[in-house]
């Protein structure tokens, strides 16, 4: 791998098209697929866009238009030094969804991802036509999970708390051509993923990212508000903001063996679900729905979207 790899190596070839999107005072880097409704899909930590890329080729087949984003500080979009904190990426997200032309999206989102859905449709209500949650939960039933149940939950998230010291954890992620990630991505993914060529090349591509300039700052930014807000008033005001039922359907995929976030956390996430059915939890599965079982992940949120 190179040491300190050019950001548009993100920029892998497909049937999709690469773009750049001026939202919320940002570029942002977008690859997009088919034409219909907007499905706007956002992932979770360590990764880029392209952890979706099986589901922008299934949307675009089922008639959706499919965009996968490099969230701020990922992948080829901007690095700024600031807006890590959920009141900004909400609305990059809300900023991005009319930089695409349309007046609503459905949100996919993965982990981090998952959590950004959540607040999206809870800050930018008219924005939001779904939101579906992938190994992740609702920011204020993870918050509760972590102090209720410190011994599960809160062992689960103890990077959180590592991560919080400065520059230690960065050198941390890109030490050995980040080898760290590959490990970080094991612990949490089911057996048989792990065991797979696939998780190998998937997590390559990974790692590779992680690599590029500014991305393991901005990556650790994300951790650090959300620990740091907890003791400061915008804390206080992020909950209140986000303690009531989204007006959107929920739509919840989670792994029965996802060590990163515990199914309970996940069933805990429905109180603040607008219309939904119950959690749909998956023996064998990790962490990585998306990456783990894309083909069922694909037709859940296909029909759902539908």
């Amino acid at each position: 791998m190179q040491l300190t790899p050019d950001p548009s190596i993100v920029r892998i070839d497909g049937p999709w098209t690469h773009r750049d999107v001026s939202a919320n005072g940002i570029r942002l880097h977008v690859a997009e697929l088919g034409d219909g409704p907007l499905v706007l899909l956002l992932h979770g930590f360590g990764e880029f866009w392209w952890t979706w890329h099986h589901q922008l080729r299934g949307l675009a087949d089922a008639g959706f238009r499919a965009v996968a984003v490099d969230l701020r500080g990922y992948g080829d979009s901007d690095k700024p030094p600031r807006g890590y904190d959920a009141w900004t990426l909400a609305g990059d997200v809300g900023g991005l969804i009319k930089a695409l032309g349309a007046r609503r999206a459905h949100l996919v989102g993965h982990a981090w991802g998952g959590l950004l859905a959540w607040t999206v449709a809870s800050l930018h209500p008219r924005l939001v036509s779904s939101v579906t949650a992938v190994g992740a939960a609702h920011p204020l039933a993870l918050k509760s999970a972590v102090l209720r149940s410190p011994r599960r939950q809160g062992r689960a998230v103890g990077h959180l708390f590592r991560f919080q010291v400065p520059m230690a954890p960065e050198k941390w992620l890109v030490r050995d051509d980040a080898a760290n990630v590959e490990s970080l991505f094991r612990s949490w993914s089911g057996p048989a993923w792990q065991s797979s060529s696939d998780f190998t090349a998937t997590v390559d591509r990974f790692r590779q990212a992680m690599l590029i300039p500014g991305v393991a700052h901005s990556a650790l930014e994300y951790y650090r508000w959300a620990f740091r807000a907890q003791f400061r008033g915008e804390g206080r005001r992020f909950t209140d903001a986000v303690g009531k039922r989204v007006a959107a359907p929920v739509l919840q995929l989670h792994g029965a063996v996802d060590t990163c976030i515990v199914p309970e956390t996940a069933r805990a996430s429905v109180h603040w679900a607008g219309p939904h059915g119950e959690p749909r939890i998956w023996p064998g599965v990790g962490h990585f729905p998306h990456l783990e079982e894309p083909d069922r992940v694909t037709k859940s949120v296909v029909d759902f979207v539908s």
